[in-house]
Formats: C-alpha cells, structure tokens, sequence
C-alpha cells in the first residue's frame, strides 16, 4: 500500500472495518482453533506462515532487509504478538473468549502508564487520570463479577492478559520510539515471524510438538487457524500497521471500543459463551475510561475518511 499519496475513502473505511469487526472476531477463531490444537503451536503456525508471507512478498519485490530494524522489529514482534496476542489464546483455553477480550479492553490505560516520554503531559490532565481510575474500577469490577465462581485458574489467567497487555504496550511503544525506513509490510513481517518462531520454541519446550498429531485437528481448529492467518493476521494486522500511517493514532485506536463489543456479541452466539450484568457493567465502565483518557486528543480531532 503506498503510503505516500493519500488514500482513497473506499480503502480506509475497508481498513478500518478489518481492525473492527476482524479482530473482534479473532477471539472466537482462537477459540475453535483451541478445540484441538495447542496454543503455542497454533499461535507459531499463524504467525510463521503469515510472517513468511509478507517477507516473501516484500523481497520479491526487491526489497531489502536491514540489521538494526530486523532486531528491533524481532524484539517488538515477540512483546507484542508473543507476549499480547499469545497471551490472549492460552487464556481462553481457562476463560471466555468475550471475557478476555473486556480485559484487553483496558489496553490504553497501559500505554498511558507506560509512555513514559508523555507523562508530564498526561498526568496534568485531570481528565485523563479521571479516565485512568475510572477504567481500573471498570476491571477491578471485572475481577469481582461471579467471583464466587471463579476458580484460582480463572484468575490467574486473567492475570497472565493482564501481563499481555503490558506487554503488547510496551512494543508498540518501543516501536513508535524506534522508527525505521523499512516498509509496513516488511516490518510486519519481520514481527510475525520472530513471534511465530519463538511460539513454537516455547512449544517444543512445554511438550506442545510431542502430544500434536495432524489426523486428530478438526476441520473447525483448521478453519479458525487458517481465518487467524489471513485475516487476522495478514488483513487485520497489515490494516492497523497501515491506518498508523495514514491517520491519527487515536482515531485507530477507536478500535479499542468495538473489538469488545462484537467478541462478546459473537461468543454468546456462537459458542453459547454466558455473560453476567456485571461483566457488561465492566465492560461499559473500562470504555467509559477509555474514552476520558482519549478526550483531551478527540478535541479538534475531524474524524473523516477523505
């Protein structure tokens, strides 16, 4: 995508439906694939292959890779993909797939707290750190909602989201204090893949490689993984790394506020996932956060597509 001429409505509003509904839908995706594949190998085929692809297409076209954005980008692609998105599948082997995505919900009071360089501006907005204790009642609620019925497991992994959506932060913050020359494609790939190949290692080390048989994946797992592959990941991903730059960052992240929303909508119809009054109040309490801690960049902000 040439990022250099300004782009058409048509492929904005496309890209912006990808990062909406797609990724809305990865959480149910994940949880068929689950049905009989383990994470970390599923999570290290997805991404390898769609790694690879984007590489494959980027050097054919004669582009060329450079050492310090291959590390960079290796580095960020295990935090975010890895440690962000491989944190989502393990855990929805223990929670619903809608539930796990109102945790990721509360991913920008990370990038506030963490985005150290923007401190000094943040935390004098009253409005913003009104958005901060608001969205961290909103999971605290979250925490609290049926906890009666919430084994140590549930909430540990929980917990272990939590710990991937510091870490999904925290390489998109690297990255966005790390530039390069290199393109979105190549960039993306080069994440995909680093994340693809340290997912497997930690298969192979968890023992995932040795109880895997091919013959015993349904065709279900096998459409969700090859869904998460060319949608989620080529799709989705390329659609984020792309409106990043053509668009204002807080407009992509607009996405926050769907992506919960149509998991939860499609886990109760389609997996018969239950959800509780408390946990939709989390939910509206965590975005309610997110909107405050954004409203200071909302203001003068055209939302627009041309």
């Amino acid at each position: 995508m040439n990022t250099k001429t300004q782009p058409s409505a048509g492929l904005v509003v496309a890209a912006f439906a990808a990062i909406y509904l797609i990724w809305g839908s990865t959480y149910l995706a994940i949880l068929f694939g689950l049905k009989t594949m383990p994470p970390f190998l599923m999570s290290g085929i997805r991404f390898s292959i769609a790694g690879a692809v984007l590489l494959a297409w980027r050097l054919g076209r004669g582009e060329r890779l450079s050492l310090r954005p291959t590390f960079q980008n290796a580095f960020a692609g295990v935090l975010m993909l890895f440690g962000g998105t491989g944190a989502v599948v393990w855990v929805e082997q223990h929670i619903a797939s809608g539930l796990a995505a109102i945790v990721v919900a509360s991913m920008p009071f990370w990038f506030v707290l963490l985005d150290y360089r923007q401190w000094a501006y943040n935390f004098s907005q009253k409005v913003v750190l009104g958005g901060i204790v608001i969205g961290f009642v909103g999971v605290l609620t979250l925490f609290a909602a049926d906890s009666g019925s919430f084994s140590g497991k549930t909430i540990f992994a929980m917990l272990v989201l939590l710990a991937g959506c510091i870490s999904w932060a925290g390489g998109s913050l690297y990255l966005k204090y790390n530039t390069n020359t290199q393109s979105s494609m190549m960039n993306a790939g080069v994440q995909m893949l680093a994340a693809g190949v340290f997912s497997l290692m930690v298969g192979g080390l968890l023992g995932e490689a040795g109880e895997f048989s091919l013959s015993a994946v349904s065709l279900e797992s096998w459409l969700g993984l090859t869904y998460l592959i060319t949608f989620g990941s080529l799709l989705g991903y390329l659609s984020y790394v792309w409106l990043l730059s053509v668009r204002p960052v807080v407009q992509v992240g607009t996405y926050a506020y769907v992506n919960p929303v149509v998991a939860v909508m499609l886990g109760w119809m389609y997996a018969n996932e239950p959800f509780s009054g408390r946990q939709l109040l989390a939910l509206a309490v965590i975005l309610a956060g997110v909107l405050l801690i954004n409203l200071p960049k909302y203001k003068g902000l055209q939302i627009k597509f041309v």
